[in-house]
């Protein structure tokens, strides 16, 4: 996971430690590494970013001893990577839906996304992670145009033995939504999570539709799925989803497979919202919780 990424921090502590830091010596190797970033799927504005605060921070230092040098290289660059991955909305998903649970209503997540980025398997992944917390949930199939999505909602829920709320296809998308939200309510359930469908960016009127069904079912969280193996097009959807609807967080599916990591570096930035999971396997567990500190350690060591 990562292992490019990996590789390119491990060549720019090697280069900046072996000369001395000033400007003439640093920029060249903070040229080839803004270089490597953006081969490793970092945004181009990211990569300048980290490369500017390095060059900011590094230039000028005073240090003796080889590997007090390597320290302190390795350290600034640890706190770059954590600047522009830290954002000032960090989310606790179980905090939120226990905060709702104590008013007696559902907390309500919206799961939007284009097809392919595993967001239905990745709504039965969030649905088994709150299970396991001890928390009821019931799924709505709001996805009423892809053939298929419906059955698809359906297998999940019947592996996980949950409910799906859902109309025909072809039906008002915010109606199902709003049949979900009114069923959990009437019957204690805690937690909704709807599907929507895949759609792309750039269709506008599905992007009005998608803004429709936040204005019905004024849902808690609008959750972004991004495939991470897409890399800059991943930036650029976070980017549309963003400004034409308003999203609260991020997940990264196929995590496991790529070996760039340029996407969970890029997307918080440029956002500024946070990546709440992570999706690194094919089971219904293989959900982590993202915790950006623990990217920046795996990423650097």
């Amino acid at each position: 996971m990562f292992e490019k990424l990996k590789s390119g921090f491990k060549g720019l502590v090697t280069k900046a430690t072996t000369t001395e830091l000033k400007a003439k010596n640093l920029s060249p190797i903070l040229a080839d590494f803004k270089t490597n970033l953006a081969e490793n799927d970092v945004a181009f504005q990211v990569a300048d970013r980290i490369c500017d605060e390095l060059e900011k921070r590094l230039v000028g230092l005073q240090v003796k001893r080889l590997e007090d040098r390597k320290k302190i290289v390795e350290e600034n660059l640890q706190q770059v990577l954590l600047e522009v991955m830290l954002t000032n909305n960090q989310i606790d998903l179980l905090e939120k839906v226990r905060e709702k649970c104590k008013e007696s209503e559902p907390f309500v997540l919206l799961f939007v996304g284009i097809n392919g980025t595993g967001k239905t398997t990745t709504i039965a992944k969030v649905a088994q992670f709150l299970r396991e917390k001890g928390y009821s949930v019931v799924l709505a199939g709001s996805d009423t145009y892809r053939a298929g999505s419906i059955e698809q909602l359906e297998e999940h829920a019947r592996r996980l033995r949950l409910r799906v709320i859902k109309h025909n296809y072809g039906a008002d998308p915010a109606a199902v939504a709003y049949d979900a939200v009114s069923h959990a309510k009437a019957h204690g359930i805690n937690v909704v999570l709807i599907d929507t469908a895949g759609r792309m960016q750039t269709n506008q009127n599905l992007m009005n539709e998608l803004a429709k069904m936040k204005r019905v079912v004024s849902p808690d969280l609008t959750i972004l799925t991004l495939d991470s193996l897409i890399g800059n097009d991943a930036v650029m959807q976070a980017e549309e989803f963003h400004k034409c609807i308003g999203i609260d967080a991020t997940i990264l599916t196929k995590v496991d497979a790529d070996v760039k990591g340029g996407s969970a570096l890029s997307v918080t930035y440029v956002t500024q919202k946070p990546i709440l999971f992570i999706g690194v396997g094919q089971t219904y567990e293989d959900l982590e919780v993202f915790k950006p500190e623990e990217f920046v350690q795996m990423v650097l060591r």
